[in-house]
């Protein structure tokens, strides 16, 4: 049996390796303080949790729900981004739900690339960035986001070829691996350069609630003109504690959102009723749980941040996700290399930046997903660990 020609690109080989080093490390006694994987390791609120409970005692939430969302959810979406965003949007039709922002993801490309198409990405970025072109059979062209850009692409250092090409653009900020950030006139700018090629813009923030030191990520539908030129992602996984519920959202222009809806109405039923009710009642209801959130994870990043900055490891502090972003300590040049020394030696596991793309060697990606005694714990690992060793 050969599988697809088109799962023969896709790169899960990091992320997997690095688990079975984990499983590895674990078994020999050592206690692992996972960083690797971006989960949400918080509890939903608890207005959310009873909302869901009492979903679950409805009758009529156990058929097949409509693949693009309750209307109920919709509306609830709509409203969610006329406060946050001061975007308005028609809930008919420009509101679709997904099983979390990374179905929208996966499928997206299906339903607007032939093969051989050109896709651009952001490298480094998050994996089903690539990974979904590739699933549809088309050709991602990597936008280099360096730091002395502020990880921010520069439309004009593509090539005139290239951008008459390219059917799709995907971007996300806040970022996921790099924490990047933006403000409202970069979207001005991307939707001028997808205005002016003829470009789908999908964009990506899912972190938009997970920020700090005062800073509110904006929404790419904020730009004047952006609904005509693409759409936004975004989810109840990270700012509500949803993660496993799988429910997420894509909104915006409507032609783009009826070619995926037309897709999923091929492939699936929608997500549970049940799960709907829930994300309404996060949507709708109080906001302290996003509050709460934001300041945790901001303290965490603090204790990492500052704590290693003292060990000689110093990085930035990023204005928000739930990631760190980080250059390799002094001594170390490749990253597969360090982040395996360092489990082995701390029991402190991150992922390699090269997950992510060619422009992730030299970084890793340090995920904020444990308490802040167990960030403060992971630093005196490594500050007594690896650092310790190369410092003396």
């Amino acid at each position: 049996m050969k599988a697809a020609r088109r799962i023969s690109g896709l790169g899960s080989a990091v992320f997997s390796e690095m688990d079975v080093l984990r499983k590895a490390v674990a078994a020999k006694g050592l206690d692992v303080i996972n960083l690797g994987i971006g989960s949400p390791d918080r509890p939903p609120a608890p207005h959310v949790r009873e909302a869901l409970q009492a979903a679950l005692q409805r009758d009529d939430v156990y058929g097949y729900a409509l693949s693009d969302g309750l209307p109920e959810f919709k509306r609830a979406v709509a409203g969610w981004y006329r406060r946050r965003f001061g975007v308005e949007l028609d809930p008919a039709n420009e509101v679709l739900s997904l099983m979390g922002s990374q179905d929208g993801l996966s499928h997206l490309h299906l339903a607007l690339l032939n093969p051989g198409d050109l896709a651009l990405v952001p490298d480094p970025g998050y994996p089903i960035y690539s990974a979904g072109v590739l699933i549809a059979e088309g050709e991602p062209y990597a936008l280099p986001l360096r730091p002395e850009n502020n990880y921010l692409p520069d439309f004009t250092a593509v090539p005139e070829a290239v951008a008459r090409r390219a059917k799709t653009l995907v971007l996300n900020y806040p970022s996921n691996p790099l924490a990047a950030t933006v403000e409202v006139d970069f979207f001005r700018e991307l939707v001028d350069f997808a205005r002016y090629y003829d470009i789908v813009v999908v964009h990506d923030v899912a972190y938009s609630e997970l920020a700090y030191d005062g800073y509110r990520p904006p929404s790419f539908l904020q730009a004047p003109g952006a609904k005509e030129v693409g759409i936004e992602l975004h989810s109840v996984s990270k700012s509500y504690n949803l993660a496993g519920c799988r429910l997420g959202m894509a909104v915006g222009n409507r032609e783009i959102l009826a070619a995926l809806g037309k897709l999923k109405s091929n492939i699936d039923y929608g997500v549970f009723k049940a799960v709907q009710w829930a994300a309404i009642a996060a949507l709708e209801g109080p906001q302290d749980i996003v509050r709460e959130n934001a300041l945790a994870y901001q303290r965490r990043r603090d204790v990492l941040v500052d704590g290693l900055a003292r060990t000689g490891w110093v990085m930035a502090k990023p204005k928000a996700s739930m990631f760190v972003w980080a250059p390799l300590p002094p001594g170390f040049t490749d990253s597969r290399q360090f982040a395996e020394e360092l489990l082995h030696r701390t029991g402190v596991l991150v992922i390699p930046g090269n997950a992510f793309g060619e422009l992730g060697h030299g970084y890793v990606r340090i995920a904020l997903v444990v308490s802040e005694e167990r960030l403060q714990e992971a630093v005196d690992r490594i500050a007594g660990g690896i650092i310790a060793q190369l410092l003396t």
